[in-house]
């Protein structure tokens, strides 16, 4: 199967050409709940759910980020639905963690606070091979390890040795990025797709799960930052979209950033152009 490629397909399809235990990591945001139409793209999950458990390596990780609609004052809980999916079909559930963002727009219920967050599961297929966690939360301070005693019940004086604390401790789970138009990416073609997630975010998903030269899959590729984060960061990536138009803004933007798509779909596109 070609790498380093968007396929202009349901990602159903690219799915089914690839052999089982080929992907290390997949970062994506489904279409949840129809809060957008995706020019017309139906989602059916469980299929879905269970070709990515098949591709994925033994060792590798999903990165399902997903909330929930609000429909006449309750919420769908699609989100929880489908993580507790992923686990009945083999996946662990490594982490629950959260992608805040700051509150704008329409909230689906104006009677609750702000909504202001979506959930990223960490889904992981058996334990995870790599995991290159960020330091980059401040600690209070910082100080070298030393020696010491702890005194024991009986009174005796027993010697340990205390292990000393960075300037920098690992982040914790909730990761906080600014939207919108300068905040999410600098590429203001990708704004012409609806729901794009900022860059910052699919960069530290794959440095954290994935190392050099790994394979990174997006199944809802969009406006292509899965894969350009991945070229920027020295993986391979697989993309799969069935919108043309929102092929063709991927496109833009990995050229802008020294990445093309396959000669195959410039020769496409460059056909129906008339060019």
């Amino acid at each position: 199967m070609e790498i380093n490629k968007i396929y202009n397909e349901n990602c159903l399809e690219t799915m089914a050409k690839m052999p089982d235990n080929f992907i290390d990591l997949t970062v994506t945001s489904p279409p949840y709940d129809g809060m957008r139409t995706y020019n017309g793209y139906s989602f059916p999950f469980e299929e879905i759910a269970k070709e990515l458990f098949r591709i994925t390596k033994n060792g590798g990780l999903v990165v399902w980020i997903v909330g929930d609609a609000t429909v006449k004052g309750s919420e769908s809980g699609t989100s929880f639905r489908q993580a507790l999916h992923f686990k009945e079909i083999g996946f662990n559930l490594f982490d629950t963690m959260i992608y805040a963002k700051p509150p704008r727009g329409a909230v689906g219920n104006n009677k609750t606070y702000w909504q202001a967050f979506e959930y990223m599961f960490i889904l992981s297929k058996g334990k995870p091979k790599t995991i290159n966690l960020i330091n980059d939360r401040k600690n209070k301070e910082s100080r070298d390890g030393d020696n010491g005693t702890k005194r024991l019940e009986n009174g005796d004086l027993l010697k340990v040795k205390r292990g000393g604390y960075s300037e920098y401790g690992r982040r914790t789970n909730i990761w906080e990025y600014g939207i919108g138009k300068g905040q999410s990416t600098k590429d203001n073609i990708a704004f012409e797709h609806p729901a794009i997630f900022p860059e910052q975010l699919a960069n530290d998903h794959i440095i954290s799960w994935s190392n050099e030269g790994d394979l990174v899959y997006d199944p809802f590729m969009g406006s292509g930052t899965t894969a350009k984060m991945s070229m920027l960061n020295n993986r391979n990536y697989i993309g799969s979209e069935i919108s043309k138009e929102y092929c063709e803004i991927a496109e833009q933007r990995l050229k802008m950033c020294g990445g093309l798509f396959s000669n195959s779909f410039q020769t496409e596109l460059s056909n129906e152009a008339g060019t």
